[in-house]
């Protein structure tokens, strides 16, 4: 049976900023790599942590039908937001322990929506140490920005 990875990333030019998100999905047997899909995507004023979360977002809600996968980000706080604080943030009407709105509820919302349909492992891998396929989302990332960043006049 084919393993499923999905691996994530999202990043700004500026905080906020134009920005862009980056998923690579793979099928693996053994070491054999069976499918692979590329997304990106992108926005014109956002931020860092809401690219890393659309990455998410996007990688299980491309996904036809349920499935059981390992989701791979360097965000730590996608990984430790899906894995934990969300549980407290519902149970407090998605407010923080400090009784304040959640930033980026709705995106908070969707990947709590996408990921209940699906078995999904959460990894975390530190950015930009070399880790192949973190570094291909990365590239998609930027890919996903390129169209929203001005561009720059020649000399």
């Amino acid at each position: 049976m084919p393993e499923l990875f999905a691996y994530t990333d999202g990043a700004c030019s500026g905080n906020p900023g134009p920005g862009g998100w980056g998923v690579l999905l793979r099928a693996i047997e053994g070491e054999t790599v069976l499918k692979e899909r590329e997304l990106c995507g992108g926005e014109a004023e956002t931020t860092n942590n809401r690219m890393e979360l659309l990455a998410a977002i996007n990688a299980l809600e491309t996904l036809e039908r349920p499935s059981k996968i390992t989701v791979v980000t360097d965000s730590a706080y996608v990984k430790n937001g899906v894995t934990g604080w969300i549980f407290g943030w519902k149970r407090n009407g998605w407010k923080t322990a400090g009784k304040k709105p959640v930033k980026n509820v709705e995106l908070w919302q969707r990947l709590d929506l996408a990921q209940a349909r699906h078995d999904v492992t959460w990894k975390w891998v530190k950015g930009h140490a070399g880790h192949p396929e973190n570094e291909r989302a990365d590239e998609l990332a930027r890919a996903g920005m390129k169209p929203f960043k001005p561009k720059k006049a020649r000399a």
